[in-house]
């Protein structure tokens, strides 16, 4: 209601803010440094900063390949995307 947003554009901004959490967290559950993380995916180190700081230029494809790279289970994923 503050930012003046839809429903629809609510729900898909808490699933990318969940998201960008779950890609922190689950990098540095698998004590993997930003470059090492960009490695496994084939990116940079700032992509993988972007991607954590929720820049709204980044895609939600690429926070879940970040996930995927970082070991986040399936169960893992969809809770962030859920929010619960």
């Amino acid at each position: 209601e503050f930012l003046g947003l839809s429903d629809d554009e609510a729900r898909l901004l808490k699933m990318r803010l969940g998201l960008v959490g779950a890609v922190r967290q689950a990098r540095e559950r698998s004590r993997l440094s930003q470059v090492d993380l960009a490695a496994r995916m084939g990116s940079s180190q700032s992509r993988v900063a972007k991607i954590e700081s929720g820049d709204p230029a980044v895609s939600i494809d690429l926070m879940l390949r970040a996930l995927v790279a970082a070991g986040a289970t399936d169960a893992e994923i969809a809770k962030a995307l859920v929010g619960r």
